[in-house]
């Protein structure tokens, strides 16, 4: 075959190939939004108490957290196209098992399964991009509609996860990831190209990977639990003390090891932990409103799906226009630490709103105003937070950064969902045994959690003036490694919305 037309075909298989990976970004993206809209009929159908029901969002987040870091090597070892494949399969078989799901175990360990399968799948997307478009103008357009699709798949999510319930039922939110799956794996096979992985030999840290994921999953159960067995229960203080036990072997083996799934020394990087924590404590206030929020349009204010779906429209709207570039002029302009700590006034700005909010506030302006600034402030916040995290990361370890960012979010994620669940399930427990109505005490316990949400974001504004430190002498990385984390932290801002 002549070589300028082996070119054309391989010009044209990158693009396609290109859809075919924004394909399962869209499904990863898709899943975790269109899932928050179904909560309150999902708690009906199945009887999850308001504490449980957290479990449907963790499940996700607690595998997809846990498996991340091993994802990314195992691309590394074996080849990504094969991971990818795995995980767009494991992803597709679990979508039809939550989807059939006629119980409460059922549905939670099918959520489970799908965190796994989604790690798999999106550890590799932005490094097959980057491997297949090596000239940088093309590779900006690459990333550019991948992360159009990570953050457009949030709105997505919304409008067809109300708009599915109302209509169908929520089994469907799951069903529809079937075809797509399919379409996705097939396409997957014949045109992603795979690269040559270290092998196995190189190291594989598997015992890292079960106890971080054991100890996550025994610390989230022993929050999610605490409602209905307390605080200072025997067994919340014994799971939690065995959660600490795993997570402290964890971090003594990683010490030992040579090729650590979490590698100690990048840990000591200034900004990396520091950076991480406050981004955290951020990400309690932006889950609160995308959990507790959903459950509050419905149960308080009495919107069906699509109205909810609507009603979050503006703040993920808010984040895709930011992420065009405009964060990255502000940043540029007034420096990474002000442009964060600008983000998280804004948001604790939104979240004050909506603990003003009850159960007669009207949508416009109130509400409108309290979604837009919390999608500005997320949007604002979390590109200059990644940038003074990796700043001090050598180069050749900006792939374990990113990773270990990402997951700290996604824990984050976690905890701040069986938390403000179990907060706002122990309030409403109390005014109702008090003698106020279901709606009041309903909203009493919402509120609650977005007052636990905006004292968390406080708290990381004030430590973020404390101890963030401008990043003034940043640890040189390739055009190629700096599109890669600009394309990750626009990924992280739309896993949240």
């Amino acid at each position: 075959m002549p070589s300028s037309i082996k070119g054309l075909l391989n010009e044209r298989r990158r693009w396609i190939a290109l859809i075919v990976v924004c394909f399962a970004m869209l499904m990863n993206t898709l899943d975790q939004t269109i899932v928050n809209v179904a909560l309150p009929t999902i708690q009906h159908d199945l009887h999850f108490t308001q504490s449980a029901l957290a479990w449907v969002i963790d499940a996700y987040l607690i595998t997809f957290a846990g498996a991340l870091l091993l994802a990314g090597r195992l691309g590394d070892l074996i080849g990504r196209k094969k991971v990818f494949l795995v995980g767009v399969a494991l992803f597709t078989l679990s979508s039809a098992a939550c989807g059939a799901a006629d119980t409460q175990a059922l549905l939670v360990g099918a959520r489970f399964t799908q965190g796994l399968g989604a790690a798999l799948s999106s550890s590799v997307i932005l490094a097959i991009i980057v491997a297949d478009f090596p000239i940088p103008a093309e590779r900006a357009k690459a990333m550019s509609s991948y992360i159009i699709v990570a953050v457009g798949g949030g709105s997505l999510g919304l409008l067809v996860g109300g708009y599915v319930t109302q209509s169908l039922s929520w089994h469907w939110i799951f069903f529809i990831n079937i075809p797509i799956g399919i379409l996705t794996f097939a396409m997957g096979t014949v045109l992603i190209d795979e690269n040559r992985g270290l092998g196995i030999r190189a190291g594989l840290d598997v015992g890292g990977a079960i106890l971080s994921t054991g100890g996550l999953m025994l610390a989230i159960y022993a929050i999610v639990s605490s409602s209905q067995y307390g605080w200072d229960s025997a067994h919340t203080l014994t799971l939690g003390g065995a959660a600490l036990v795993v997570l402290a072997a964890f971090v003594l083996l990683e010490s030992r090891l040579t090729h650590p799934l979490m590698p100690m020394p990048v840990l000591r990087s200034p900004g990396l932990l520091t950076s991480s924590l406050i981004r955290g404590l951020m990400v309690v206030g932006m889950y609160s409103t995308f959990f507790i929020g959903v459950l509050y349009f419905q149960h308080v204010l009495g919107y069906n799906s699509v109205a909810t779906g609507l009603a979050f429209l503006p703040q993920t709207l808010m984040v895709a226009v930011m992420s065009t570039g405009i964060t990255n002029r502000i940043v540029r302009r007034f420096g990474a630490k002000p442009t964060a700590l600008m983000g998280l006034v804004v948001v604790g700005v939104g979240l004050t709103l909506f603990v003003l909010s009850g159960p007669h506030t009207a949508y416009f302006p109130q509400i409108f105003v309290a979604v837009l600034l919390i999608g500005f402030g997320a949007a604002a916040a979390f590109t200059p937070l990644l940038t003074i995290a990796l700043a001090s990361v050598p180069a050749q370890d900006a792939g374990i950064g990113s990773g270990i960012v990402n997951v700290s979010q996604q824990v984050s994620g976690a905890l701040s969902v069986a938390v403000l669940g179990a907060v706002a399930t122990s309030r409403t427990a109390t005014l109702i045994a008090s003698g106020h109505s279901t709606i009041d005490a309903l909203d009493g316990g919402y509120r609650l959690a977005f007052m636990v949400a905006l004292a968390s974001v406080l708290l990381a504004l004030v430590l973020g003036a404390l101890i963030l430190k401008r990043p003034d002498a940043p640890v040189a990385h390739s055009v190629e490694e700096d599109e890669l984390l600009d394309a990750e932290s626009e990924t992280m801002i739309s896993e949240i919305l």
